[in-house]
């Protein structure tokens, strides 16, 4: 099983939903660098569930750092991160152990692991998991924040409800990061919780679309074939179980536009090089331009509903008719975000390592 992610700065997860507790192991990282255990948590909260758009399953991830840090400071080790889970009920899944949830990871991993697999949950597939890629994440967010490099994610769509596009990006970071349903204008994000608690009223759910930005980048960083900036953020948005597809600057919408249209002109400001439009996202040739970074990811609704599915059993290898229980999201697009802020926040440290040093991320700015 392939729990790895990063060369120079590499992230492990380890841990089932149901089980004594999920974790993560950061190495790599330089000596030195402050870890700020309330700015973990903090991020730790933005995951949490909200009311009746979340499930009713709450955990308090009150997480302890058990190796390669002291004095809230990196030792240059690995650093591990425990987080423990506190309320399951595993009794929930026990009727339903071989039975596949439809557009779960349920029948593939029975075809995978033959049984063994953690069946409860989910196990090491559900979502519960991104708890820890969260804390590693916010880790390695806050060395970015110390060199002035920031991200920030909003939801762009989720029901068919449509937020306002990024303007004044400090600000607009700024703002969505204070907010625990992430979205640009309160308005439109009012829309989005109604209509999740439609479908939720329902026994239905709903996905949506997330959008991320990311400023302070400096050009240069990245590699120009397997190793790209793009190719790199969409291996690690990609390993979450939600996402389905991801496109960077004008993405799909660049198929229709002539090249007139589509390239980016250059220009000097104030000494530096800038382009007046940014249709490639901040990234050239798989390569950082200085420009922000820009990128979209689609959120799948969540697989279980309170409806009957046809499905199989794949122990009897019969037809079956699947009526779940437990405790489950209408929707997860805006507990995502904040775990897809740590994803990104990993991959430019390891790609930021891998262009500068692994203790680039130490020096001054």
């Amino acid at each position: 099983m392939k729990n790895t992610f990063g060369y120079s700065i590499a992230v492990t997860l380890f841990g089932e939903s149901h089980g004594e507790s999920i974790g993560a192991v950061i190495d790599g990282l330089a000596p030195g660098l402050e870890v700020n255990r309330e700015y973990i948590a903090h991020m730790l909260t933005l995951r949490r569930p909200e009311g009746k758009i979340s499930t009713p399953r709450k955990e308090k991830d009150e997480f302890r750092i058990v190796s390669g840090v002291i004095n809230d400071r990196t030792t240059g080790t690995p650093i591990t991160i425990l987080i423990p889970n506190e309320n399951v009920k595993s009794g929930d899944y026990s009727q339903i152990k071989t039975t596949a949830r439809p557009s779960h990871a349920d029948y593939t991993a029975e075809c995978k692991y033959h049984g063994w697999q953690d069946s409860r949950g989910g196990g090491h597939f559900s979502g519960r998991i991104t708890a820890a890629l969260v804390a590693a994440g916010a880790v390695c967010r806050y060395a970015l924040e110390q060199k002035g490099i920031r991200i920030g994610t909003h939801i762009k769509r989720c029901a068919g409800v449509s937020d306002r596009e990024f303007g004044d990006l400090p600000a607009d970071i700024a703002s969505v990061n204070a907010r625990t349903f992430a979205v640009l204008d309160e308005a439109q994000g009012e829309a989005m919780r109604e209509a999740i608690l439609a479908a939720a009223s329902e026994g239905d759910s709903v996905g949506g679309i997330l959008e991320t930005v990311i400023t302070g980048m400096p050009a240069g960083v990245g590699e120009p074939w397997f190793d790209t900036v793009e190719s790199m953020l969409s291996h690690l948005m990609l390993a979450s179980p939600a996402v389905k597809g991801i496109e960077f600057g004008a993405g799909f919408a660049i198929a229709d536009m002539r090249g007139s249209m589509a390239n980016d002109p250059m220009r000097m400001e104030n000494g530096q090089v800038v382009t007046v439009t940014n249709n490639n996202g901040g990234i050239n040739g798989g390569i950082t331009n200085g420009m922000p970074i820009l990128f979209r990811t689609v959120i799948k609704p969540t697989p279980t509903i309170f409806k009957p599915q046809d499905t199989i059993d794949f122990k009897t290898r019969t037809d079956a008719v699947l009526e779940p229980k437990g405790r489950h999201d209408p929707a997860i697009i805006h507990r995502a975000r904040v775990v897809q802020d740590a994803a990104a926040a990993i991959v430019l440290c390891d790609a930021l390592a891998m262009r500068y040093g692994t203790d680039w991320l130490g020096e001054n700015k």
